[in-house]
């Protein structure tokens, strides 16, 4: 089975602490080839890494409306990245709840299967709690692929970069 490849490459970010690494995944996915990336934080992101940081990544568009020309009058078919995904979103995505831009984006993508990414970004006690458990788990029925957190003696983060990116590369436009 070969796998589809894509021109668009979304970067959705939530706001945990591990969004500040932001500019680096911008700069994989432009690595990976795509001709387009996209990145949209939710609202809470925001706080963590600013626009200003995503959009100065030379080839990277940063979307935070619905009517941004980018991605009207629907959003065009990619490969999306979740990363990182935090507590509240991980949830949201697994029980279909998408009361923002980047959740939306996220589960349409999911709804009309093309590839989707998570790299979850929790810590431990939020790990091991329950709803995220079953979330971690409903995600991949429904053809989500999880990259799991590291951790490397300072408790569960964001997997790191060569990891997501090795997730997406197969989807890439040269892969």
């Amino acid at each position: 089975m070969t796998e589809e490849r894509f021109d668009v490459a979304y970067l959705i970010l939530s706001g945990t602490t591990t969004a500040a690494r932001g500019p680096e995944l911008l700069r994989g996915l432009l690595d990976l080839g795509f001709r387009t990336v996209i990145a949209i934080p939710t609202p809470n992101a925001a706080r963590v890494v600013s626009g200003r940081e995503l959009a100065d990544v030379p080839g990277a568009q940063v979307v935070e409306s619905y009517f941004d020309l980018a991605i009207r009058p629907r959003p065009p078919r990619g490969v999306v990245l979740f990363a990182p995904c935090g507590f509240n979103s991980l949830n949201k995505l697994a029980h279909g709840i998408a009361d923002t831009l980047a959740l939306s984006v996220v589960a349409e993508a999911i709804g009309r299967r093309t590839p989707v990414i998570v790299g979850p970004s929790l810590n431990q006690p939020l790990l091991d709690h329950p709803i995220a458990q079953a979330s971690l788990r409903t995600l991949p029925d429904w053809g989500v692929i999880i990259v799991p957190p590291a951790d490397d003696g300072q408790g569960p983060r964001l997997a790191p970069t060569d990891h997501l990116m090795a997730a997406v590369r197969p989807f890439s436009p040269h892969h």
